[in-house]
């Protein structure tokens, strides 16, 4: 049986989260899924754990693969994925009860939805809500406020061409990938509501990004989709412009009002806009 959705879980060194991430799948209100576990050259004992799973329940599926980073285990994963849905979720979060169940029900009731995501719950070395956004593209153009925990439909996936393999470094292929997203017309919906628990911890990889790093990697977005960039670059600077003319017009009508009717009854004006 082909299942609706795939799970893909990149893993590197995973061991002290990935038996807590496996184990929120398992209690999930949806279970016509499978999760494709990554091994990204682990030399902890990911591998052991993961197998644990697999022959526990067949809906988990092991690969191990050399070390080549996040977006290639992504890609990796999602190539061997038999879901309509795909769902990266990371070997350190966990998924809320209902994320997946009410994600599948938003695509049955609207066809043109291709992304669907919502809110996170901060664990570990940091506690409270992380409330995202309803999807903006002026907003994800400079910078990234979705996380890659979200459910899109595979067939999106291949019309943007993957996630990026070619970055500077990595660590920025989510943001890539949405913008990318964007630029093939997908359409994305917040649930409003808590879909997974965030892992927050001091040594993740973006926390030791430089800032140098930081723009290497913005430049090397900002270029691949310099279209894109430019074209909502245009229609900023015309809806600035625009305004600037809207609101000119309201201030000479201000004035011309106040003119006249200093004119009528004091026999002067202001701003001498006033003409008989």
């Amino acid at each position: 049986m082909i299942p609706k959705l795939s799970i893909i879980t990149p893993c590197y060194n995973s061991e002290a989260t990935l038996e807590a991430t496996l184990e929120s799948v398992l209690n999930q209100d949806f279970q016509d899924w499978e999760l494709i576990i990554v091994n990204d050259g682990s030399t902890d004992s990911t591998e052991e754990i993961a197998l644990k799973y697999v022959l526990k329940d067949n809906r988990f599926k092991y690969y191990f693969k050399e070390n080549g980073g996040l977006g290639k285990a992504r890609n990796y994963g999602i190539t061997r994925a038999e879901g309509e849905f795909i769902l990266p979720l990371d070997s350190d979060n966990q998924l809320s009860k209902s994320f997946i169940r009410n994600a599948i029900k938003v695509f049955k009731n609207d066809l043109s939805i291709g992304v669907v995501y919502g809110y996170a719950e901060y664990f570990g070395e940091r506690e409270g809500l992380w409330k995202v956004d309803d999807f903006n593209l002026h907003k994800m153009l400079v910078h990234n406020y979705i996380d890659a925990c979200a459910v899109f439909k595979k067939e999106l996936w291949k019309k943007a061409g993957g996630y990026d393999e070619n970055m500077p470094y990595q660590g920025h292929e989510d943001w890539e990938f949405w913008i990318a997203l964007s630029n093939v017309g997908a359409v994305f919906f917040n649930l409003h509501e808590i879909t997974f628990k965030y892992y927050v911890s001091n040594k993740s990889m973006i926390r030791s990004f430089s800032d140098n790093m930081v723009f290497l990697n913005q430049d090397y977005i900002v270029k691949k989709h310099s279209k894109l960039f430019h074209s909502e670059y245009v229609n900023i600077i015309s809806l600035i412009e625009t305004q600037k003319k809207e609101q000119l017009l309201k201030l000479k009508s201000k004035k011309f009002v106040i003119d006249a009717f200093c004119n009528t009854f004091f026999g002067f004006t202001l701003f001498k806009n006033f003409k008989k």
